[in-house]
């Protein structure tokens, strides 16, 4: 599925993954979170091999959430955000922790659905929920795969921007699996294009990344690419023949401010 990856990350901030599907971006980060186990290669945290950390030692610094959660047997919103500190307890939740998930509830907008059963919510507010567990877990690193997800496009705007101001103020690690190119251009630090076949295309700011040529490259898709206060502003045109992308006389062509 991945092949030859090689990536290093080593300054805080927001590192969206992007990529058409089945290039291996959710493999990737199950890797990194030591959910899957890589039949060749090396994955360090902290110059540590993945493989000396436990279970239970890589949840104190892998924050890990899935693009989606099925409930296989119900509980209120309160537990489940609870779950996200038990990890670092081993007998009992603390007033500090209640406190905690108390203001990870009002961040998303739970704080009144706190004792309701996570089957009874919709699917947005359950993503809420794993995103609230996934911030009360407090880790230096956290991964998400597609947390905007059966989210509505003010909440896709807020949860982004939420965690890329989480990671400048916190200095955490945030790399988060996208399929928004706007959004992603606007938050995002760095940008970490994937292709086929499970590749690494290019990593640099949205500007080195997200152009015209390199969205054809990786989407087989024409753009025009305009500037939005110097971060790409992209308008997607029709899918390519055969990958190649039309003169400038037969297209769309980059725009300026």
């Amino acid at each position: 599925v991945l092949n030859g990856i090689n990536l290093h990350i080593s300054e805080p901030g927001l590192y969206c993954i992007l990529g058409p599907n089945g290039v291996g971006k959710s493999t990737l980060a199950k890797c990194i979170d030591k959910l899957l186990t890589p039949t060749s290669g090396t994955i360090r945290i902290d110059g540590k091999d993945i493989g000396e950390y436990t279970a239970k030692s890589i949840s104190r610094v892998v924050g890990y959430i899935p693009v989606s959660v099925s409930s296989v047997f119900s509980m209120t919103v309160m537990d489940s955000v609870l779950m996200g500190v038990q990890g670092k307890r081993r007998w009992r939740n603390t007033d500090g922790d209640i406190e905690t998930v108390h203001r990870a509830l009002k961040v998303f907008g739970l704080e009144g659905l706190a004792m309701r059963s996570t089957n009874e919510l919709s699917a947005g507010q359950n993503q809420c929920v794993s995103l609230a567990r996934g911030l009360v877990q407090d880790t230096p690193i956290i991964i998400m795969d597609e947390p905007t997800a059966n989210l509505d496009v003010r909440h896709q705007v807020f949860v982004t921007e939420l965690f890329h101001e989480l990671a400048v103020r916190t200095g955490k690690i945030v790399l988060m699996i996208s399929h928004d190119l706007n959004i992603t251009s606007k938050y995002a630090d760095k940008v970490i294009l994937m292709a086929e076949p499970g590749r690494i295309h290019s990593i640099g700011t949205p500007g080195e990344t997200l152009t015209r040529e390199n969205l054809a490259c990786v989407y087989g898709v024409d753009s025009t690419i305009f500037s939005d206060r110097g971060r790409p502003l992209i308008s997607l045109g029709d899918p390519l023949r055969d990958g190649v992308l039309p003169s400038s006389d037969e297209g769309p062509v980059e725009q300026g401010d």
